[in-house]
């Protein structure tokens, strides 16, 4: 009786630590969190790890790229230190939400649609959805995709371009429909080895992966038919603060030349969105 009384305690001990871990998750979610940042010093970004060359894991595990270089600069300025946390792309707007990270920063293309989950800071770089093809199979145009196998990120700004403006691929592809992945990697072996005909992928991945593995010359790398995106960061609605600190972080690196140095070493030129340039 003793050992059960004890049990049940643990159990609601857990349950009530449980709880309370929620409640102060949802506290989070509805406030300004700035001071809290401040105060800790840390804040979390969720991203893909596998989406070169914004935000990657490298082989020695550490974690690298445009997004990880500017995030790092952005923070620098207010002594704040991040903690990098891999998330499932797909649940990027649930993990910002339930409080499980304060970002969401990796080739984050701001849409219509996410305006409603999220609050955006400013764009810092332009992104546009383009369509990879083997260039031996002869598609080069979206219209040569009817009847043909097409693959998507799960929850990309390309699969949801793709539902959302059918006319300009849905209607096409076999089956109406598009293969999902978790990463552009497995969906790029799959077209590789000719499982899929194309794929619905960000330019900027399509060109970095395709020239690092010098496959170039080998693909077809094709404009999708979409409107031109631009990345942004993710932020709660509440957190106004942040977002404003991250605009002006932006505008000051650019100002001082780290945010064309940052651009230059992953892509040569300089990517700035003219809400960045602009004093």
């Amino acid at each position: 009786m003793k050992m059960k009384s004890i049990v049940v305690s643990g159990l609601a001990m857990l349950a009530s630590l449980a709880l309370a871990a929620c409640g102060a998750s949802e506290s989070a979610a509805k406030k300004d969190n700035w001071s809290s940042y401040e105060e800790s010093k840390k804040i979390t970004i969720g991203f893909d790890k596998t989406f070169v060359p914004m935000g990657f894991e490298e082989k020695n595990g550490q974690y690298t790229g445009f997004d990880i270089d500017l995030a790092t600069a952005v923070f620098d300025k207010y002594d704040i230190a991040i903690e990098w946390q891999p998330i499932d792309w797909d649940l990027k707007e649930t993990e910002l939400n339930n409080g499980n990270i304060d970002l969401i920063w990796n080739g984050y293309s701001a849409t219509d649609e996410r305006r409603k989950k999220v609050l955006f800071s400013d764009d810092y770089m332009a992104n546009l959805q383009v369509l990879v093809t083997k260039k031996l199979s002869t598609i080069e145009t979206s219209a040569a995709m009817k009847d043909k196998v097409l693959g998507a990120q799960a929850g990309s700004s390309g699969y949801a371009d793709f539902e959302a403006q059918p006319a300009i691929l849905k209607d096409l592809v076999k089956n109406n429909e598009a293969t999902q992945y978790a990463t552009f990697n497995e969906a790029l072996i799959d077209l590789k080895n000719d499982r899929i005909d194309g794929l619905l992928i960000d330019r900027v991945y399509a060109n970095y992966y395709l020239q690092q593995e010098d496959l170039i010359k080998d693909y077809n790398i094709i404009d999708a038919g979409f409107e031109k995106e631009a990345f942004a960061v993710g932020a709660r609605k509440a957190d106004t603060t942040l977002v404003e600190k991250i605009n002006a972080s932006f505008k000051e690196l650019y100002a001082d030349g780290t945010f064309q140095k940052i651009s230059d070493k992953w892509f040569g030129e300089d990517v700035a969105t003219e809400a960045i340039t602009t004093p």
